[in-house]
């Protein structure tokens, strides 16, 4: 689990020694290169302060790494499973391509029996991982105010428009539609859980989805028509600010967040929001509470499909809610992330600061 580990110091004198006890449960992934490795790599050693330490290698992929090709942190999985060594060496070769499932049966494999194999072994089907593998660096590096040759470099792409076209893909926007000056600016922020999306304008947060959930595309197209064309990609001053409240909440030094929302949905949508955001940390409700604090106790059905309408994640809490007889429900992000977000506001709660391994202040 990813609380679990060991504290920072203690892991990386196991990555200097290369220390074999942590094979299979703990990986190293390194800001300055975005590569995870085993702790028994044997490339040079980064510093310290460019480490992040993760339990898993679905959580050194969700987090935005990709593998080291000298320690093949993905080996056992591919050498078990000819598919995945088969798409695994496709997408090294390919990094760049747009892939389908209709390149998966070209290659004479079944789509579904690859969707189940990779779910298995990394916790995201090979397309996410495809998309991922574009999406990771340059989404950083542009959103930054890096230049676009950097952003090029870093992320592999074959010309300088190529990121903003795989962003404008999943936006559903048509690259020459991308605003240049944005009055929604879309950015890529780390978390302990994996990558997500922040939109912001000026003054208000209006999304904040983890990168991977299936949802995302057609929830920036709805964006882009109320913005009337102008999402674009960019890093400005709340996206910092986000960043900031969003490494205090995963470290278990704050359990609050500060940011003005922009709120779109339904008066009725707004009102279980906002019932939502009543809920404290280490805290979880039913949908059948929530029906009741409106004082509709009927309208269970209605406060779950508010409650998945939600498309600002933690700021509004839709993950303290679960089901009646306790059992965590859907979460767009994933039931292992829900299940970490409870954790982690259990020990905010009890007073239990949470050791992420982050480097303090990164985004």
């Amino acid at each position: 689990m990813l609380f679990d580990l060991p504290p920072a110091p203690v892991l990386y004198e196991a990555l200097l020694a290369r220390d074999g006890a942590y094979e299979g449960r703990a990986y190293v992934g390194v800001t300055s290169t975005g590569i995870f490795c085993r702790l028994t790599c044997p490339a040079r050693k980064p510093k310290p302060e460019n480490c992040r330490f993760f339990a898993s290698v679905p959580e050194c992929l969700a987090a935005g790494f990709r593998a080291c090709k000298r320690c093949a942190p993905l080996a056992p999985a591919a050498e078990s499973d000819p598919a995945i060594r088969t798409l695994l060496g496709a997408l090294e070769q390919r990094p760049a391509y747009r892939w389908s499932e209709q390149d998966v049966e070209r290659m004479g494999l079944d789509p579904s029996t690859v969707r189940r194999a990779f779910r298995r072994h990394f916790g995201m089907t090979f397309l996410e991982m495809a998309r991922m593998e574009r999406l990771r660096a340059g989404f950083q590096t542009l959103g930054e105010g890096g230049r676009v040759i950097d952003a090029q470099l870093e992320a592999g792409f074959a010309s300088p428009e190529g990121f903003r076209e795989a962003f404008a893909r999943l936006a559903g926007v048509a690259p020459g539609k991308l605003s240049r000056v944005p009055l929604l600016a879309a950015h890529w922020l780390d978390t302990p859980l994996g990558a997500m999306v922040a939109i912001c304008d000026a003054e208000r947060l209006h999304l904040l989805e983890f990168a991977d959930r299936k949802g995302l595309p057609a929830e920036l197209r709805r964006l882009n028509g109320l913005a009337r064309g102008t999402l674009g990609i960019a890093r400005i001053a709340l996206h910092d600010r986000l960043a900031g409240e969003l490494d205090r909440y995963f470290a278990g030094r704050e359990g609050g967040f500060s940011i003005p929302l922009a709120l779109h949905g339904s008066a009725f949508t707004r009102a279980v929001w906002a019932e939502l955001m009543k809920i404290p940390p280490g805290v979880t409700r039913s949908y059948a509470d929530i029906a009741r604090a409106l004082g509709q106790p009927l309208a269970v059905r209605a406060v779950a499909r508010a409650n998945g309408a939600n498309q600002i994640a933690l700021l509004i809490p839709c993950h303290r809610v679960i089901g009646a007889d306790g059992s965590l429900t859907g979460y767009g992000g994933g039931l292992w992330r829900k299940q970490k977000l409870i954790e982690i506001e259990h020990r905010l709660a009890h007073g239990s600061a949470v050791d992420d391994n982050r480097t303090p202040g990164a985004a």
